[in-house]
């Protein structure tokens, strides 16, 4: 069910808003030798407390957290990365990147072993793109007895835009049974009551100054629900989504729909104090709140929102001359399996040549809306006619009930990888295949 908040003829536009890495030094080196690392980051899986109940006690969770950051692990374009990544919990597990495209190493479950409890595995990755990107550990979910936090990670463009502030708003749900534990996704949310955070708060506030240009991104952190979140009284200018610019457009009343694991950059001019509401397709609620005071002193106004720098992704696609396959989400006759059974042994939804154009016609025939999410790959969401597509590159789609959406893509990843499709439902399966591009 899509929020009541939102114009209709902004769905389309809006409507699911919306890769696995890392390298080993040994994969990245087979061409010859390579720069050292120019940046380093230590990721830990480890359990960790969250208030989210007044005057309780805090909620057990499990987290992926940046030991080595104060803040957001923030990288440029181009960056050569050390990554550590350190596993404290008690399950065999390993992040999954979304937003991230290129030949990398496979996705977890498509190739690469999970790092077992106690152990550190260091990978040396590239940073091939800027954006907003998303570390989780959603792959492993069947191993989770407790809910876990992702990670945001952003990826500056090596020429700025020009922005006074860049700020992170992670969305995220949580279900809290009566004794305040929480529920990881996949179980039964009977009796628990569902809660939404802002940057880890039921209550967030976020400071600026009158004049202020504010680069928001906001991430859907949930596991299961589209979500709606908008800024009362500002005019939001959409610039990018899943990590990649777009020609920038303006949200209608200030107001994003983002599908689970999506990301959208937004350019804000603060003017007054204003509430952040969401809304989760039942009702609406206030998750935070921007404070405006003062006002900041500027020499000449700033100028329109101009497009971010290109990712190089292609201008053209040659839908004429692509392959096209049809995929329907869901459904273990149809080839899909839960995360913890899953196998390359199995029947890939589709085989690519590397190079070609691949179109998708994505059918969910389930009666609830369905996320489809795309590893390796950004893809355009094609109009109605495959005439064209829309300004906008993603990697997470919600498809309705009995919907299709046509995809497109190149395919210039070469590699296993998976694709996802998840019901907005607490306690449904998140169910994986995989395709090949050879």
């Amino acid at each position: 069910m899509k929020p009541r908040i939102f114009d209709p003829t902004r769905r389309e536009v809006l409507a699911g808003l919306g890769t696995s890495l890392g390298a080993t030094a040994a994969g990245l080196m087979a061409g010859g030798a390579s720069p050292l690392p120019t940046a380093q980051v230590l990721l830990q899986a480890r359990p960790a407390t969250l208030a989210l109940r007044p005057d309780q006690a805090a909620t057990p969770i499990w987290e992926l957290a940046a030991a080595s950051h104060i803040g957001n692990v923030r990288f440029k374009r181009g960056d050569r990365c050390e990554v550590v990544f350190r596993n404290d919990l008690p399950v065999p597990i390993a992040p999954a990147w979304y937003g991230i495209d290129g030949p990398t190493m496979p996705d977890p479950l498509a190739g690469r072993a999970p790092t077992a409890p106690g152990s550190t595995e260091t990978s040396i990755i590239s940073i091939p793109n800027a954006g907003t990107l998303l570390a989780n550990f959603c792959l492993f979910e069947d191993r989770l007895s407790q809910p876990a936090r992702p990670l945001p990670i952003l990826a500056a463009e090596t020429s700025p835009p020009t922005t006074d502030r860049d700020e992170v708003l992670l969305i995220e749900e949580w279900r809290l049974k009566p004794d305040g534990t929480a529920l990881p996704p996949g179980r039964d949310p009977r009796d628990a009551t569902p809660l939404y955070t802002l940057n880890g708060r039921a209550s967030f506030e976020l400071s600026a100054s009158a004049g202020e240009r504010l680069r928001l991104r906001f991430i859907n952190g949930s596991q299961r629900s589209v979500l709606a979140i908008k800024l009362e009284g500002h005019e939001v200018h959409v610039m990018a989504l899943d990590g990649q610019p777009a020609e920038p457009f303006p949200a209608r009343n200030g107001a994003l729909v983002l599908a689970p694991g999506a990301r959208a950059d937004a350019f804000v001019d603060a003017a007054v104090s204003a509430p952040f509401v969401l809304h989760d397709g039942k009702e609406a609620r206030p998750v935070g709140r921007l404070a405006v005071s003062g006002r900041l002193e500027r020499r000449a106004p700033l100028p329109s929102p101009q497009p971010l720098p290109s990712n190089d992704l292609p201008e053209k696609l040659d839908l004429k001359g692509a392959l096209r396959f049809d995929v329907a989400l869901g459904g273990i006759e149809a080839g899909w399996a839960r995360t913890a059974n899953f196998s390359t042994a199995s029947a890939p939804a589709f085989r690519a040549k590397l190079g070609r154009t691949v179109v998708m016609a994505v059918k969910n025939p389930a009666p609830a809306t369905t996320v489809f999410h795309l590893h390796g790959h950004h893809f355009r969401l094609l109009d109605r006619l495959d005439d064209g597509w829309k300004p906008y590159w993603l990697d997470t789609l919600a498809i309705e009930p009995g919907q299709t959406q046509r995809i497109a893509f190149a395919a210039t990843s070469p590699g296993r990888w998976l694709i996802e499709a998840i019901v907005t439902d607490w306690a449904a399966p998140r169910l994986v295949r995989w395709y090949a591009v050879e």
